[in-house]
């Protein structure tokens, strides 16, 4: 503003006579205008602004609306999300935790997806062990038995990802279908015959008698295992990542885990 009003007036000055006097009125009114339009550019900028309207949306895990302030509806594992409706906690080792939707939208195939859990918990649990195991003991057994080491050229159990699946024999891989489907004809078969009795995962192979009798212990044993297997799915899955990074056996990047005493 002030620069204008210099300028201005320099201008004013070359240029104020009597013949030029209603020019300079003109610059003069310019000036003016300049000023008020200036000082209400300001004022603007200062002014309060309107008080906005906010909307508050609640949004969680499952995408659905959270229910009413008191109900005690919440994910045991999330306790800030709801829990989904199918997860009712009758089932052992239900926590409400679900947020890919895996369970799905009915009984029937939560029943479906539990099962799945059971084998692969299973699975995992026999393969957390064997995988060190294998790494550890292959070569010295196999050089007494005079045959060759099925590990990889670094000590590394076979896998997709660290090759030499393609050493071991095809008796294996036989037996090891065999065995699958034996375990499935069972599955079936308890199921039939127990009915609504039926416990997930019940494949009639109980030789140490471990599952009680009783609701309640029941329900405590399913619930151990399910958690033993679930934390063997997440350490195998370690293995496996580890050893695709690093390039060599996960008994050699962890010994304290797996050789104590050695």
């Amino acid at each position: 503003v002030f620069s204008h009003i210099r300028t201005i007036r320099i201008a004013s000055k070359h240029l104020y006579n009597r013949h030029n006097l209603h020019l300079y009125e003109i610059l003069y009114r310019k000036m003016k205008f300049t000023i008020a339009a200036s000082l209400m550019g300001m004022a603007a900028a200062f002014a309060p602004l309107e008080t906005a309207t906010r909307t508050e949306t609640k949004l969680n895990l499952w995408g659905e609306p959270t229910k009413k302030e008191g109900e005690d509806d919440m994910s045991k594992a999330l306790p800030f999300a709801p829990r989904p409706k199918i997860l009712d906690g009758t089932l052992a080792g239900d926590v409400g935790f679900d947020p890919f939707g895996f369970a799905g939208a009915d009984k029937e195939s939560l029943i479906y997806m539990r099962e799945a859990e059971v084998k692969h918990s299973r699975l995992a649990m026999l393969a957390v062990v064997g995988w060190p195991i294998a790494e550890l003991f292959d070569k010295p057994i196999a050089d007494a038995a005079g045959l060759p080491s099925l590990l990889t050229k670094t000590g590394e159990s076979p896998s997709l990802l660290n090759g030499g699946l393609d050493k071991v024999d095809v008796a294996y891989w036989i037996a090891v279908a065999s065995l699958a489907g034996i375990v499935e004809l069972e599955s079936a078969k308890m199921q039939e015959e127990k009915g609504k009795d039926y416990l997930i995962g019940d494949c009639n192979f109980d030789p140490l008698n471990l599952m009680p009798e009783d609701k309640a212990g029941q329900m405590a044993m399913q619930t151990k295992e399910l958690k033993h297997g679930r934390i063997a799915m997440m350490a195998i899955l370690g293995y496996v990542i580890q050893e695709a990074i690093y390039g060599t056996p996960v008994v050699q990047q962890t010994p304290f885990f797996f050789t104590p005493a050695m």
